[in-house]
């Protein structure tokens, strides 16, 4: 038998969900690597699309400004899995027509959490609770 979910487990799950969701998002267009921490989190990446705000990726990572700037931002299809999603979509045709998507309509949010089993169980979370349109993989 599995064992049950706690009360303080769920109330975990939604409170970071909510710190989440409320965070202020910050524009692609405008992030500079020092306005990321270089700290474990869990992020969702959103796109701005005819005036409403649309979850796209939700992730987690060891550390945010490499994963946020370096990968899905500048980084290459083997880093950014958004990118690749847009492209496989055919939302974006090319690795740089992703990069103008992201820079020119996306933006993201972050909660901090240093355990890997948190961040886990945090992404597997929200990302149940928002059905991002990108980065839900196919089962195996």
């Amino acid at each position: 038998m599995l064992r049950r979910v706690t009360a303080a487990q769920l109330q975990f799950l939604e409170e970071r969900f909510n710190a989440l969701v409320n965070a202020v998002p910050l524009s692609f267009s405008l992030l500079t690597p020092s306005q990321l921490p270089e700290e474990p989190g869990v992020y969702v990446i959103t796109a701005r699309i005819a005036e409403e705000e649309h979850p796209y990726y939700v992730g987690r990572t060891k550390n945010l400004r490499q994963r946020l700037y370096t990968n899905h931002l500048m980084g290459a299809l083997s880093n950014a899995r958004l990118k690749k999603h847009l492209i496989t979509s055919g939302e974006c045709a090319d690795i740089s027509a992703a990069k103008q998507f992201i820079r020119a309509n996306c933006a993201v949010r972050w909660v901090q959490q240093v355990g890997h089993r948190e961040r886990g169980a945090i992404e597997g979370y929200v990302t149940g609770l928002l059905f991002p349109k990108h980065g839900m993989y196919e089962e195996h």
